[in-house]
């Protein structure tokens, strides 16, 4: 098998330095907590809707919606119509609430709203579910990119990892949304050439791949009812709108982006920039899978003549043996530029979390400015080097992306749950909201690992299991229990004892 030439390594270094490079620039505008986890909340509607597009495609994101075509279907680019349900909820509902109290964290809502105790539990199952994705976000794609171009996995976890930390920690937020943006144009646009190039190798086109992906029945779509069922219309519409609700309205990645925007109106706008930029993205990235499968078609399939073991290697496949030297270079760039916006997106936000919802709300004592800004950056390296051990310790794992799914549908469907129970439910106590949650974990649990219901159903189930049993112990709480009764516990809704995060 080919491998990286020279020009190739040389570009795919330029391109990692540059990256870092521009993550730098903005080391000496971070002065205050507000700098550096909130970019002064001074950024523009089309910066922070590209960020949040950038943030959700990691390099997972882009080895991975290629191979799902090329294994299973074509029908799961219909997953993309559920934003046209999620993007309106999350811009009229939660993005509000977040921006016009100006929290630093979107688990500040749920103390605000129920208690303490429901603030910390979500943003504590954030920060664990997040480590993982991580992880994994860093591994998948050295995996990939070890078996088929040669680069070390060692390198690419330790690279990537240092890398991204290193710009993140000296940065801020503004560091991650402008990287985010470099990296995510080069990583749509190094699709984009690999598309063209395909298509232009196959008799006919797209027409030929067409013809090749209907015989093969790529693109059936099942209006199948049954949960059990992998890939139906009714689990990406709804299951997919859960999903995205998760990762839109409820998880700090998404969120702190949102609140980095200069007003309301401007967060909104991004969100539905991103939508818009959304479209062209899924038929990219899907449509490419359909293309590199008709091409194997007629070329031979490397799966089968065992050149690659799994289908999550055919897209670096291709770019290493059918582009010409210096390409692959900077279209594997552009799979680490995936895992890069990620891991940084991520790290930046799990330290918001750790810092805002556990140091500051739960230290009575004062810190200066300069001192919190010293602990952030702690943080975060702290946190840089914990994904990166954990990215080897997932290499000795086998099926974790499979159970990471499972974790995601486990704690993500509750969490939106606790939300959706805050903000729909006037009547919905702390404790309510407690017991719903619980609920929401424990039905999830045997849907997960006891049934044969498609990881698209287990968002849905936990949510409204969350929402229903939270609104029913809610009313009976209530009724058992009518006069609020003073000292410890579960505080009323409502009862905050937040401090401000500035002072000093």
């Amino acid at each position: 098998m080919t491998r990286f030439s020279s020009l190739d390594y040389f570009i795919f270094v330029i391109y990692l330095v540059g990256a870092v490079s521009v993550g730098l620039l903005f080391v000496r505008e971070q002065r205050t907590i507000k700098d550096y986890f909130l970019a002064s909340r001074s950024m523009g509607f089309l910066l922070v809707g590209v960020s949040v597009l950038a943030a959700l495609f990691s390099g997972i994101s882009y080895l991975g919606a290629p191979s799902e075509v090329y294994a299973h279907r074509f029908t799961f680019i219909l997953f993309g119509l559920s934003f046209i349900i999620a993007t309106p909820v999350t811009t009229q509902l939660f993005v509000p609430h977040f921006f016009q109290a100006r929290f630093y964290t979107a688990y500040e809502y749920l103390e605000q709203r129920f208690s303490v105790q429901v603030r910390l539990l979500a943003s504590a199952l954030f920060i664990l579910r997040v480590l993982l994705w991580l992880a994994l976000v860093t591994y998948a794609p050295a995996l990939a990119l070890e078996q088929v171009t040669g680069l070390p996995l060692w390198f690419s976890i330790i690279c990537t990892g240092t890398l991204t930390t290193v710009y993140t920690t000296l940065g801020g937020m503004k560091a991650v949304i402008w990287t985010d943006v470099v990296q995510f144009v080069v990583l749509f646009g190094g699709q984009v050439v690999i598309l063209c190039v395909a298509v232009s190798r196959i008799p006919d086109g797209l027409s030929g791949v067409y013809e090749i992906g209907r015989a093969a029945g790529k693109l059936e779509l099942s209006l199948s009812f049954s949960p059990a069922e992998r890939v139906t219309l009714w689990g990406l519409l709804l299951g997919g709108t859960v999903i995205n609700l998760v990762q839109l309205a409820t998880d700090q990645v998404s969120v702190q982006r949102y609140l980095t925007a200069s007003s309301l109106k401007e967060a909104q706008r991004a969100l539905w920039l991103k939508f818009w930029l959304l479209i062209p993205v899924f038929v990219v990235f899907y449509l490419t899978g359909l293309v590199l499968y008709a091409f194997y078609q007629i070329h031979g399939d490397p799966l089968a003549a065992g050149h690659i073991t799994k289908a999550d290697q055919i897209l670096p496949y291709f770019v290493i043996t059918e582009l010409p030297a210096g390409l692959p270079g900077l279209l594997i760039a552009a799979i680490y530029s995936g895992t890069m916006s990620a891991t940084s997106s991520g790290i930046n936000a799990l330290t918001t979390a750790t810092l805002m919802d556990f140091r500051q709300r739960l230290s009575h004592k004062p810190s200066t400015e300069a001192q919190q800004l010293r602990l952030a950056r702690f943080l975060t390296l702290g946190y840089g080097a914990l994904v990166i051990v954990l990215a080897f310790g997932v290499s000795r794992l086998g099926a974790l992306i499979e159970a990471s799914n499972k974790a995601i549908g486990l704690v993500g469907g509750p969490v939106l749950g606790l939300f959706l129970l805050g903000m729909l439910i006037k009547r919905a106590t702390p404790w309510g909201a407690v017991i719903g949650w619980a609920a929401g974990v424990a039905a999830v649990i045997p849907v997960c690992f006891f049934t044969q219901t498609s990881f698209l159903w287990y968002g849905v189930v936990g949510t409204v299991v969350t929402v229903a049993v939270g609104w029913l112990a809610s009313l009976l709480l209530t009724a058992l229990s009518p006069a609020p009764r003073s000292g410890g516990g579960v505080p009323a809704a409502g009862q905050t004892n937040r401090p401000d995060p500035s002072s000093g």
